[in-house]
């Protein structure tokens, strides 16, 4: 029976720390939820509409060598798993092209002033 129990939670374990496919700071995000803000700050640029300035152009100061072609935009991928409604931002951010395409997630953790740095599980970097 214990020994039923110690697997079952391994498994769980594992399964759970196998989810987590970006890291940006001490917060993790799953492809599913990188999805989730993706297609929503897409949406409301498709319909040309934002909420607290978001979705907004990323003008790429930090110089990343995205894999899709510009111009980008920035939307808040929040912590909580919500989808970003307005107010704080938070520091982590998914970055989308024109077409709708991931470029990557980048964040303020980690990062001098007001700049980002790519989060884990991205190599645009």
């Amino acid at each position: 029976m214990q020994f039923t129990k110690l697997v079952a939670f391994a498994a769980l374990f594992v399964s759970g720390a196998l989810a987590a496919d970006y890291t940006c700071g001490s917060h993790s995000y799953s492809d599913s939820e990188v999805s989730a803000a993706q297609q929503a700050g897409y949406e409301l640029y498709e319909e040309g509409s934002t909420v607290d300035s978001y979705p907004h152009q990323y003008k790429d100061y930090e110089g990343f060598d995205f894999p899709v072609p510009g111009n980008w935009y920035e939307f808040p991928i929040l912590s909580s798993g919500e989808i970003y409604d307005g107010g704080s931002p938070g520091a982590d951010r998914v970055i989308f092209n024109e077409q709708g395409e991931l470029a990557g997630l980048i964040t303020h953790t980690g990062a001098s002033g007001d700049d980002f740095v790519a989060c884990e599980g991205d190599d645009f970097s």
